[in-house]
């Protein structure tokens, strides 16, 4: 599926995900922001189909944001989504500030995940994805508007955290250098990342840390 489709489309592939899904599935509480969590979820099968089609030879390569492989980069996409399931988390229980569970656990280190095996790294994003969709599921309609203080000090709600994921998921799935286009955005959200500019990974780390 390409990032063409229409806001009509777009309502008819929700419907059509629901008939697959059956009647015991969960669903996304009626508040929830339902365009901008279509784009971040078909963003990450975007991203995933995309690191798929890279081996582990071309997992090591360079990507193209410059100084910064391809490995860091799906370290930092890996880390945000289990950043943003813990800011969805303490929305969801009513905590003012984003944990990290047990006290003892360090935070993440987006560096030392880019050094995991390829295998361990892959499995990195596809657990922390998944458990994102989750927490975003568990997400009441008064939840998606809680205020969370992040781990860096930020104030966010969950509903403004999903527009960041898709924007940032989409394009670093292009930014992976193996064919992915700008233009497989969906357009909406295509023309706000060029009114706003491209979203860039949080960090500058020498060329040889990168790997």
């Amino acid at each position: 599926m390409t990032g063409t489709l229409r806001p009509r489309e777009e309502e008819q592939a929700l419907v059509a995900l629901r008939e697959r899904q059956g009647k015991g599935a969960r669903y996304d509480s009626p508040a929830a922001p339902a365009r901008e969590l279509l784009w971040a979820r078909r963003g990450a099968a975007y991203f995933a189909r995309r690191l798929g089609e890279l081996d582990d030879e071309g997992l090591d390569g360079p990507s193209l944001v410059p100084g910064c492989g391809r490995r860091l980069l799906v370290s930092h996409v890996g880390y945000q989504a289990r950043a943003l399931a813990r800011i969805a988390e303490a929305a969801h229980e009513g905590r003012e500030k984003e944990g990290l569970g047990d006290p003892d656990q360090p935070p993440d280190d987006v560096a030392l995940g880019a050094t995991l095996p390829a295998h361990a790294l892959r499995y990195l994003f596809e657990h922390a994805q998944a458990h994102l969709s989750v927490a975003w599921r568990d997400l009441s309609d008064a939840a998606w508007d809680r205020p969370v203080e992040s781990l860096s000090g930020r104030s966010v709600t969950p509903r403004g955290t999903v527009r960041e994921r898709a924007a940032s998921i989409w394009i670093h799935a292009v930014d992976l250098g193996n064919g992915g286009s700008i233009h497989d955005l969906p357009p909406e959200l295509l023309a706000a990342v060029e009114a706003e500019g491209r979203p860039r990974p949080p960090f500058a780390l020498p060329a040889a840390r990168l790997g």
